[in-house]
């Protein structure tokens, strides 16, 4: 069973910083490429950071310079630390993997940007 649990989300004002985590099971965890999606409200969901096992960091234009994505391989567990927010940042923010050929998320942790 694939478990991803986040944490860390909450209230912050435009130009803050935060810091998400998400912990998973090592069996899932392990050589697999780990992300960060978000989904706004009335809007898709959108991939907004990526990881590999090897630590290749991919992000989406609307993040890059300002979202950070690491991994902690001996924790199991990934990060986006996320800095500069901007009101259009708010999302609900999951926490995916890519195991077996396909793409699971966690159950998500909202994130807002607003004065």
């Amino acid at each position: 069973q694939v478990q991803l649990v986040e944490s860390g989300g909450g209230l912050v004002q435009p130009g803050g910083s935060l810091r998400l985590s998400c912990a998973a099971s090592e069996s899932v965890f392990s050589g697999n490429i780990m992300g960060w999606s978000r989904q706004a409200p009335g809007k898709q969901r959108e991939l907004v950071a990526l990881i590999t096992s090897a630590g290749v960091t991919n992000y989406d234009e609307s993040v890059r310079g300002r979202f950070t994505i690491s991994r902690d391989n001996t924790k199991n567990a990934v990060s986006l630390q996320m800095n500069r927010l901007k009101p259009e940042d708010t999302a609900v923010y999951y926490c995916n993997v890519d195991y077996r050929l396909r793409r699971y998320w966690g159950q998500g942790t909202q994130v807002t940007v607003s004065s």
